[in-house]
């Protein structure tokens, strides 16, 4: 009697600890790259600013990331248009930046160089999100369920606004400087990072809890998910889970501008092709991250960022391609993403 007890009291530990072990193992593959990385590159210097380098350049793609994993994991919606909101908003935000706070761009002072940032990512998105709200209603909600019809529709959205982009702003690159406090580099010993990069990898740690924090501990997050998994349940409880899903995409789109306004401010230079260049990594870390999951999409964005610049600095002519073999390789590992969300039970 003892011994059936015992394995009754064990049976129900093993499928908890495959669970446990399976959500720790893709938090464990930032850290397990890295690592390797180290190894292969031989110097401690090198390997922490070629890190601190991707970690900032993995947070900047998440933050243009995150808002298309919203949209594509919770409303399912194929979005291709989403690099029309971060091509709008680095515009955005560089007009501000140049047109507005001009002198707190430059001062050296921290507080007027976060006064004219602070501006100039509220102005993006507000209009992003505007622009998102405009999209939502007249291109995407005629084709909800069709994706086919929603790639083209979206697409096609995309290539509007890039020749409005161009009717507005002209046709040439822009060049933008960063805030005067975060300029240049740090430098301990041998070991040096870039003012700006740290500013970016911050911001988008920030993000990250914050958009967790929501979607985790909040109603509307609760409200959000729980609409993914039965909608008609919620909508008998009194909510209308169409503003709801709304709401998702305006704020999908505006944190797509901000993210161009972080991307413009990185490459010094915008673009109206900047969003369309960016969407390949973008809907990388979406699909390495699993559909519709703001911590998949995290860990995702890190090892992209990561890869790059560790392949950068090692193999610059298998650089390029290295992201699309880190798909593959996960995406054998975990066939439905790192954390997925939609369609899993």
């Amino acid at each position: 009697m003892s011994v059936m007890n015992r394995n009754d009291d064990s049976a129900p530990r093993a499928p908890l600890m495959d669970r446990l072990t399976g959500e720790a193992l893709p938090v464990l593959a930032p850290i397990i790259l890295a690592l390797a990385a180290l190894l292969a590159i031989g110097s401690l210097p090198t390997w922490l600013t070629l890190t601190l380098a991707g970690l900032a350049m993995g947070m900047m793609i998440f933050v243009m990331a995150s808002g298309l994993t919203l949209v594509f994991g919770l409303m399912d919606v194929l979005n291709f248009g989403h690099g029309a909101f971060i091509a709008l908003g680095a515009f955005v935000g560089v007009t501000v930046l140049r047109g507005v706070f001009p002198e707190y761009l430059a001062a050296d002072s921290v507080t007027l160089n976060l006064v004219a940032m602070a501006a100039a990512i509220t102005a993006a998105a507000l209009v992003t999100g505007a622009l998102g709200w405009v999209f939502e209603r007249v291109i995407v909600m005629p084709v909800y369920g069709h994706h086919l019809k929603q790639i083209l529709i979206t697409m096609g959205g995309l290539i509007v606004v890039e020749q409005l982009i161009h009717v507005v702003w002209g046709p040439n690159e822009i060049p933008i400087e960063q805030p005067a406090t975060l300029r240049g580099s740090f430098t301990m010993g041998e070991f040096g990072f870039e003012k700006y990069r740290l500013f970016a990898a911050l911001l988008g740690i920030g993000i990250f809890l914050g958009l967790r924090a929501v979607l985790k501990r909040t109603k509307i997050g609760l409200i959000i998910r729980a609409g993914v998994e039965n909608r008609e349940m919620v909508e008998a409880l009194g909510y209308r889970v169409t503003l709801v899903f709304v709401a998702v995409f305006v704020a999908g789109s505006a944190l797509a501008g901000l993210g161009g306004v972080m991307w413009g401010l990185y490459d010094q230079l915008v673009f109206a092709r900047m969003g369309m260049d960016n969407m390949i990594l973008v809907f990388i870390v979406v699909i390495i991250g699993g559909l519709g999951s703001v911590e998949g999409c995290f860990i995702g964005a890190l090892l992209v960022g990561l890869i790059a610049n560790y392949t950068g600095y090692l193999a610059p002519t298998v650089a390029l391609g290295s992201n699309i073999l880190l798909m593959v390789l996960i995406l054998m590992w975990r066939p439905q993403g790192l954390y997925p969300v939609a369609g899993s039970q």
